[in-house]
């Protein structure tokens, strides 16, 4: 077997629960936001620095693309991924710290 099957494997087998709880939702997006997003931020940040580099000769569409176009959408969606999983965990930790308080 290739490393990739066992890799997808294991993730399967660990994704496999009975109940998903807020505790597993909030340990997920803060494995995503500690573990994957910063290799993946890293590796788009390359990838944009190199297309940054070569826009300056193409032309028409394709300057566009490399120049606007994809930058914006690869860095534009790990930004918000990341936006939108910290404020969820903000949000679900002041929401159990207020619930606490006034129990």
């Amino acid at each position: 077997m290739s490393k990739w099957t066992d890799i997808r494997d294991s993730i399967t087998g660990v994704l496999k629960v009975d109940e998903v709880t807020e505790e597993l939702k909030e340990k997920v997006s803060q494995a995503v936001l500690d573990e994957v997003l910063p290799p993946i931020e890293s590796v788009v940040d390359d990838f944009v620095g190199k297309l940054k580099e070569q826009a300056p000769q193409e032309s028409g569409w394709c300057r566009a693309r490399d120049g606007i176009v994809l930058p914006l959408v690869m860095q534009g969606t790990v930004y918000i991924v990341k936006v939108v999983l910290t404020k969820a965990l903000t949000s679900q930790t002041e929401t159990q710290t207020s619930t606490m308080v006034n129990s």
